[in-house]
């Protein structure tokens, strides 16, 4: 069992628990008491109209491949630097057993910040799942191709539009991009990192953009191993609309400054 299996196991057991403490309906009324003022569209937010590469910044206290990444994460205070600094998203962990993450990660940021948008960044595969994200104040969901069969992400996509949840669809093969297609994605990520291997390379963007023909009309993500401001520049050359950055900002003493000398050439 590689890594992506172990940790989508955990996570079943993560969302069975959860079902039993509060129940799909109690789950429905909380989400329908969430206030969601306007302004902060996701897919907006991304989508390029000018020269200037979009930024989702990423909190993130560890990961599987790394280790521990942060070892003392105040999500308030760094989500304040990141927005102050020029990040157009925000990405909250909330996966507790490989990534350290927490909900309560994603609520306080959301308590303090109502305009900029909020990525739930997570293992996803139940509609319970997409309830959470909106009753803990995210406005966008990530679907990962790999652990999706495409009816799977058809109906959650579905549901999604229905909640008014953006949803990020991350690929890491030409077969998840086509079905990424099929289903109709309209923002999609390309993760430079082979979750089997956990090898990063940020060329894999250039190679799968080739299967993509004038983007489609697409949004894209490049996702990983993004850490200066030159492969800012190579992604922007390639017509990227978009970047998720998480570890090389996490690792900084201060992540504002990080994501400041990140894309001061963007």
């Amino acid at each position: 069992m590689h890594i992506l299996e172990k940790i989508v196991e955990a996570k079943k057991k993560r969302v069975e628990e959860a079902k039993q403490r509060v129940s799909l309906e109690k789950l429905q009324r909380q989400a329908d008491d969430v206030k969601r003022p306007g302004g902060r569209g996701f897919e907006e937010a991304l989508r390029r109209t000018d020269q200037r590469m979009r930024v989702i910044a990423e909190l993130k206290k560890a990961s599987p491949s790394a280790g521990v990444i942060r070892a003392e994460i105040d999500p308030l205070a760094i989500g304040s630097e990141l927005v102050e600094a020029g990040a157009d998203a925000l990405s909250i962990l909330t996966e507790q057993d490989f990534f350290q993450g927490h909900p309560e990660f994603l609520q306080t940021v959301r308590g303090h910040f109502n305009d900029i948008p909020i990525l739930r960044k997570d293992f996803i595969f139940d509609r319970y799942q997409l309830w959470e994200a909106v009753a803990w104040g995210a406005d966008a969901i990530l679907l990962i191709v790999a652990i999706l069969d495409e009816s799977q992400l058809k109906e959650l996509l579905r549901e999604a539009k229905e909640l008014n949840l953006a949803v990020l669809v991350e690929v890491h093969t030409e077969e998840e991009l086509l079905t990424a297609l099929n289903a109709e994605a309209v923002i999609i990520g390309i993760n430079n990192r082979d979750l089997k291997t956990f090898r990063v390379d940020i060329r894999q963007t250039e190679r799968l953009l080739a299967s993509l023909p004038a983007k489609a009309g697409k949004i894209i993500v490049s996702e990983s191993g993004i850490k200066t401001s030159e492969d800012i520049a190579f992604l922007r050359g390639l017509g990227v609309d978009a970047v998720l950055v998480g570890e090389s900002l996490m690792r900084a003493k201060s992540p504002g400054e990080a994501l400041r000398e990140l894309i001061c050439h963007k």
